[in-house]
């Protein structure tokens, strides 16, 4: 009860600045992470420079918490609520209820799933970040140019998250041919999201399964290549890596991926222990969902780009979808710092 008087609270203070043009619940996972924290702030600044009032609560990655503050949201008189959701399949009631009081929902970077009361999806191309993972891999080992074979292992993301599947059909789309032609050796025999899911995104867990990986399938040779989703699971596998020797000596660190261009993933591609990251630049996303709030609120359509691929399994959501950028040694200065997205102080670089 204490829980949902604290959300009330904090939901009627943002109300008063909502006279206007109304209320505005964003809904993120968590804020342990922090591109999630940016997102809040990003979305709260673009929407209050359009007059609207916002609702913003993190759900600390508990399902049961994130569906309290979104009853909370729609209790208050929220218009539209905007939802990063922890576990995409879990908010069909509390959507319905949403609907009932005609409340339109934007499914934010996470596909909601089975349920038809999700109006529109804003995300970047997670096919392609995929694809960019996979080139990245491939470039960096010279497989165009017929080197190899390789040893790589595959992680893939949070099996509640319909974007890790995206992530992962996007990367074995470019590497399943070396797969097959055995320039990549999958040494732990390990593929396919039901094996290689990483549950929450966890470093730890991630960590732990590099560990037992190269305990059990790497005694007397070596990994060349790691498919890190994003940046959590790469800082866990190179922790793993460099806790057996990796990135001493002769003993090179593999080629490792990841996604989100976090503050410890930018330093360690700078110090050459992560290969690279995907930049999404949530700036952009949050202006395009600002965007779609006010075309929804005064009457407009808002603009999608995307009309066939996000099936929920109830519904094919229209969807706008931003392009994703990798982030390397070469490229990471101008990519994050010259567009202001981090300054070099926030880096430590």
């Amino acid at each position: 009860m204490a829980l949902a008087g604290t959300m009330a609270t904090a939901i009627g203070a943002n109300t008063a600045r909502a006279a206007d043009k109304g209320l505005i619940g964003i809904s993120m996972p968590e804020k342990t992470t922090q591109r999630w924290i940016d997102d809040g702030n990003n979305m709260v600044k673009l929407l209050a420079s359009k007059g609207y009032g916002t609702a913003l609560q993190y759900a600390d990655d508990d399902i049961p918490n994130q569906v309290a503050q979104i009853e909370n949201m729609i209790s208050s008189g929220a218009k539209v609520l905007i939802i990063a959701a922890l576990d995409g399949t879990t908010l069909s009631d509390v959507l319905a209820k949403a609907h009932e009081r005609g409340v339109k929902v934007i499914s934010y970077d996470r596909l909601i799933r089975n349920s038809p009361n999700v109006d529109y999806y804003a995300t970047f191309d997670n096919f392609k970040v995929g694809v960019l993972q996979g080139t990245s891999i491939a470039d960096s080992l010279g497989l165009k140019d017929g080197k190899g074979p390789f040893n790589i292992e595959l992680f893939g993301g949070s099996p509640d998250d319909n974007n890790a599947y995206f992530f992962y059909n996007g990367a074995l789309s470019v590497l399943q041919p070396y797969l097959d032609s055995k320039k990549l050796v999958v040494g732990s025999g390990q593929v396919g999201m039901k094996v290689v899911a990483t549950p929450k995104w966890d470093a730890a867990t991630a960590q732990s399964r590099m560990d037992n990986l190269l305990s059990a399938y790497y005694t007397g040779k070596k990994v060349d290549a790691v498919l890190a989703p994003n940046d959590n699971i790469a800082i866990g596998v190179i922790s793993s890596l460099k806790g057996v020797g990796y990135g001493t000596g002769s003993m090179k660190l593999p080629v490792v991926t990841g996604q989100d261009c976090q503050v410890q993933a930018v330093k360690a591609i700078e110090a050459g222990e992560q290969t690279s990251s995907i930049f999404k630049d949530t700036r952009q996303l949050a202006k395009v969902v600002a965007t779609m709030v006010d075309a929804l609120l005064t009457g407009s359509t808002p603009e999608v780009n995307d009309t066939k691929t996000y099936d929920n399994g109830v519904k094919v959501v229209p969807t706008y979808l931003l392009n994703p950028v990798l982030v390397t040694k070469a490229n990471w200065r101008q990519d994050l710092v010259d567009s202001g997205y981090y300054t070099s102080k926030q880096l430590g670089l």
